[in-house]
């Protein structure tokens, strides 16, 4: 009876045997290096790509590790994207438009003057193919880009002296990279790129008269008004400020399809909180700079703005005879402005007058 009983049990053991699952065996989890082109735990820059770095990390279960370092620490904040593409670092965390001397189009997945708002630079890129032609766009480089997270619509600038017409820009030189250095250079300005921590000083001792960085809150921070007292809006060059995250195509690609998942998600995720965390600063950091620092916050004159929306058309029409990549971006892009400029009429241009009425 007892052996009956014990060869039962064992048949019924082994028949178990053959229908669990192996167990999946541990790996040594994935030791990124990031690096970043932002001062460390900088308001909307540094402390977005901190917090990228974490939410990866977390969302992983530490399958993923992540050591950042920020601007000089490892790598200039413009060598970010060389440092990726061969393999120096994993990840990179900066702005598309550091790049714009290697490829034009790059300009474009951070911000475009007049162009799309925050939300519709989402859309495109999630929902109207631009992900796929910026995936395009840096194979080469072999980079996988990412939205990681947004500043929202800028503003103009810090200046000097007060810009009563379009004249006052005449030979001004004037701290701003991108596709918005190239619209104040139609309009007669020196535009000049600095990365962000050479601003300030720059400002300080001359070197530029004009200067742009984000918005209120981290523009507080960099504490410009020490050096200018004039601050211009809209930024018409940056009406979204899109940042960048970058993977060395390589280590993507040895990545399981969950753990790019992990990334992917992590980056929406935080490009979410990011957006939102800077229009929530903003209003009380505008406040500070005019009330406790006697900042002159105006609107660019009617002449300079429309200059500008002209000099702009020209600039991305100049910029779509690059090449054929660079086309079909520009293309894809100025289709999207205006679907989304035909829906806005009705709807978000539409309310926020209403709402200032």
């Amino acid at each position: 009876m007892k052996r009956r009983m014990f060869l039962s049990t064992a048949g019924a053991g082994a028949v178990a045997a053959t229908i669990m699952p192996e167990p999946i065996e541990a790996t040594e989890p994935h030791e990124m290096r990031m690096v970043t082109s932002w001062l460390k735990n900088s308001p909307g820059t540094g402390a977005t790509a901190e917090r990228l770095a974490r939410r990866i990390e977390t969302l992983s279960q530490g399958r993923i590790q992540v050591k950042l370092f920020s601007a000089g620490e490892l790598v200039g904040p413009f060598e970010v994207l060389d440092f990726v593409n061969r393999g120096s670092a994993d990840f990179g965390h900066s702005a598309s438009f550091f790049w714009q001397g290697k490829m034009p189009a790059s300009a474009i997945f951070t911000a475009v003057p007049f162009g799309l708002t925050a939300v519709e630079h989402m859309a495109w890129i999630y929902h109207g193919g631009g992900q796929e032609l910026w995936d395009e766009l840096y194979a080469p480089f072999n980079v996988k880009p990412f939205l990681p997270s947004n500043t929202g619509i800028g503003m103009g600038g810090w200046f000097k002296k007060e810009i009563k017409s379009l004249d006052d820009i005449q030979g001004l030189k004037y701290r701003m990279p991108g596709l918005g250095g190239e619209v104040m250079r139609k309009l007669g300005a020196v535009p000049v790129s600095l990365p962000p921590a050479d601003i300030a000083p720059s400002l300080q001792s001359n070197v530029v008269d004009a200067a742009e960085w984000l918005g209120p809150w981290s523009d507080l921070a960099m504490g410009f008004y020490k050096s200018a007292r004039y601050y211009y809006g809209p930024g018409f060059h940056e009406p979204q400020g899109a940042a960048e995250f970058i993977v060395n195509l390589d280590r993507w690609q040895s990545l399981p399809e969950d753990l790019q998942q992990v990334v992917e998600t992590a980056c929406m995720a935080e490009h979410a909180y990011a957006l939102t965390e800077v229009s929530y600063w903003n209003p009380a950091a505008l406040k500070s700079l005019q009330e406790e620092h006697g900042v002159k916050v105006e609107i660019f004159p009617p002449d300079v703005l429309q200059a500008a929306s002209r000099a702009a058309n020209e600039v991305l029409q100049d910029l779509s005879q690059t090449d054929d990549i660079t086309a079909r971006i520009v293309n894809s892009y100025l289709d999207a402005k205006r679907d989304f400029a035909g829906w806005s009429k009705y709807s978000s241009s539409a309310f926020l007058n209403a709402r200032l009425s």
